[in-house]
């Protein structure tokens, strides 16, 4: 069984940083992308930074400058780097993945659990 999950959430000042992370395990065969999305009290769901098994990076417009998505392969780990916090950061981050469980397999998307992250003074 296939889990993401997600640490690194809590409350911060603006213009502080935080670091996300999201650790995916079970049983896994290949990741491909991944990514970090997030949703604010009565807002859809929505991208907040992608990254390929290759590296490749795509980030919403809102987070440009201020977010920093990277993987690490060999841990099945990705992580969110945030910085310049403001409080429409607010919101709960959720963990995204492709993965293909065995070789066998197709690609599945899971998702995290979700972390809460607050942007307040």
């Amino acid at each position: 069984q296939v889990q993401l999950v997600e640490s690194g959430g809590g409350l911060v000042q603006p213009g502080g940083s935080l670091t996300l992370s999201c650790a995916a395990s079970g049983s896994i065969f290949s990741i491909y992308a991944m990514g970090w999305y997030r949703q604010a009290p009565g807002k859809q769901r929505e991208l907040v930074a992608t990254i390929t098994s290759g590296g490749r990076k795509n980030y919403a417009d809102s987070v440009k400058g201020r977010f920093t998505i990277s993987r690490d392969n060999a841990k099945n780990t990705v992580h969110l780097q945030m910085d310049s916090l403001k409080p429409e950061d607010t919101a709960v981050y959720y963990c995204n993945g492709d993965l293909q469980p065995k070789p066998w397999e197709r690609r599945y998307n899971y998702w995290g659990q979700g972390t809460q992250v607050t942007v307040s003074s």
